[in-house]
């Protein structure tokens, strides 16, 4: 199963750098401001939902090893990455 669970959370990895790979080569095809931040914008989205992925890969393999108390110290801190990086607010 751990076998399974990080070849999961790699293969997630390897896709969002491609997706990175990716969107750099349509900026770069495109040349214009305008659609580099479009692209870019796309790019907000897909970060943070491949971490959420396989952060939630890796605790559900860990569920049964780790004490609850520290799933929660790892939740948290996801949280805090979240809260921290909220879009719409300027410190």
């Amino acid at each position: 199963m751990a076998g399974k669970t990080l070849l999961g959370m790699c293969l997630l990895r390897v896709l969002s750098g491609c997706i990175e790979l990716s969107a750099a080569m349509l900026m770069w095809h495109f040349g214009s401001i305008p659609v580099a931040l479009r692209i870019n914008g796309v790019l907000g989205v897909c970060g943070p939902l491949v971490l959420l992925l396989a952060t939630g890969l890796g605790l559900s393999s860990l569920a049964g090893q780790v004490p609850p108390s520290r799933l929660l110290l790892i939740l948290a801190g996801v949280s805090l990455i979240f809260l921290g990086t909220r879009w719409g607010e300027v410190p």
